[in-house]
């Protein structure tokens, strides 16, 4: 091994915290491309979201996760399941809180000390409270946990970002680039295809719907002069088809327009949507289908 490969950095790092905590923008920010969906509404992220951070010396492979919830139903704990395996296959936890949270449950600190793996400490958004607001919460945290590292950030402007990058590459093992440096994410086309068409449900339709509601892609075909793309939105019951569709289908034209759009504006090219939907009855509790829907 020569010597430059041995100073190279490489390792997982796991992005963890409740919902809405800003875990999946801090990704973005991270990677300077949109590779998580975001919204205001909680529980948006549902996969485990593969980022890949290159420097010439080193590579931080992200895992952006669910929120850490109780579960409920079948799907949430497919979800808790990504956050385990994330926390588990992960070199370092990163633990994402917002500044202003005053509730993290006993189960999030437990689950960490069940993995004994170093957890830094990211408190979120800090350009919107008072230093000493922020000071307080830190010390309460750190009262509760014994975290490696306490890194304040604004995920969304920036903020603190560079020096939470440098501080996990310097807490990063030696070793070789698991990824070409060019790659961004280990997940095909078709994923963020129906993660984009996914985070349009959440900012058009109201309360349980997006939750009741998933998205597959039939079928992606890069053509020479655009991408085609066949894909169906999963609902649980019957009444929320005619939801999805709308007035005369006025409801379903504006969703496949802007899904359409934030597709285009990530591939840079042309595509043509064709969207559906599919009622399958209760799918979020039947375990069967949570699994064949990718959970």
């Amino acid at each position: 091994m020569s010597k430059e490969e041995i100073k190279h950095k490489s390792g997982y790092v796991a992005i963890v915290g409740k919902p809405n905590a800003g875990k999946s923008t801090l990704m973005n920010q991270i990677l300077g491309t949109k590779l998580s969906i975001t919204t205001h509404k909680a529980q948006t992220t549902r996969h485990q979201i593969v980022g890949i951070h290159s420097e010439d010396n080193a590579q931080i492979i992200f895992l952006d996760t669910p929120g850490i919830i109780n579960p409920t139903y079948e799907l949430q704990k497919a979800m808790m399941r990504f956050v385990e395996k994330a926390e588990k296959d992960a070199d370092i936890i990163l633990f994402i809180v917002e500044v202003s949270e005053n509730n993290i449950p006993d189960y999030a600190f437990d689950e960490l000390r069940r993995f004994k793996k170093q957890v830094v400490l990211v408190i979120n958004k800090v350009d919107t409270e008072e230093q000493k607001v922020v000071q307080h919460l830190s010390e309460y945290l750190n009262s509760r946990f014994k975290f490696t590292n306490t890194i304040f950030v604004s995920a969304l402007d920036g903020q603190g970002v560079k020096g939470l990058v440098e501080t996990l590459v310097n807490a990063l093992p030696e070793g070789p680039p698991f990824y070409p440096k060019d790659e961004l994410s280990e997940h095909p086309l078709r994923f963020f295809a129906s993660e984009l068409i996914r985070e349009q449900l959440f900012l058009q339709y109201h309360e349980e719907l997006p939750y009741s509601a998933t998205v597959e892609v039939i079928q992606y075909e890069e053509r020479t002069d655009m991408d085609y793309i066949n894909a169906e939105i999963i609902v649980n019951r019957m009444s929320q088809k005619g939801m999805i569709i709308g007035k005369g289908g006025k409801a379903i034209k504006k969703l496949g327009t802007e899904s359409r759009k934030s597709i285009e504006e990530f591939v840079d090219r042309k595509v043509f949507l064709d969207l559906h939907v599919k009622v399958r009855d209760k799918w979020r509790d039947n375990p069967n289908m949570v699994k064949n829907f990718g959970y």
